[in-house]
């Protein structure tokens, strides 16, 4: 057993408090702390689903631009009912993908996707409770 943690996953956002809301609102995350001046002058949110060790970092500087490209990166969120839980998204406006989501992940793993505001992607996956 390794006595290494994998603490936190840092990602720059445009509007802080826009992207909090998102994750809040949307997934369930819970701010655990919050920084209005780093010491690099940033401000900084960490957020974490109930339950997770892991924290999501979010990091905001007025000056900088930020700019996601495509297929960058993306994060994991595992939920009990893939299509319940899409369905709520969808409902709130939030467009889940790849077209015909549903039809395609009738069998086997269930997954979809959606864009957080600034354009990081959110894979979203059907997982039972351990």
């Amino acid at each position: 057993m390794s006595d290494y943690k994998f603490l936190h996953t840092r990602v720059r956002v445009s509007d802080l408090d826009r992207s909090v809301a998102f994750y809040c609102e949307n997934f369930g995350f819970e701010q655990i702390s919050r920084s209005d001046r780093s010491p690099a002058g940033n401000q900084i949110v960490h957020l974490r689903l109930p339950g997770n060790e892991h924290t999501l970092e979010l990091t905001y500087s007025a000056d900088y631009d930020l700019k996601v490209p495509e297929d960058l990166m993306h994060f994991a969120i595992g939920v009990p009912d893939l299509i319940e839980f899409c369905d709520k998204l969808e409902k709130k406006g939030i467009e889940i993908w790849p077209d015909g989501w549903r039809e395609k992940f009738q069998e086997g793993r269930k997954m979809g996707f959606v864009d957080d505001p600034d354009g990081y992607e959110i894979e979203l996956l059907e997982r039972k409770p351990d």
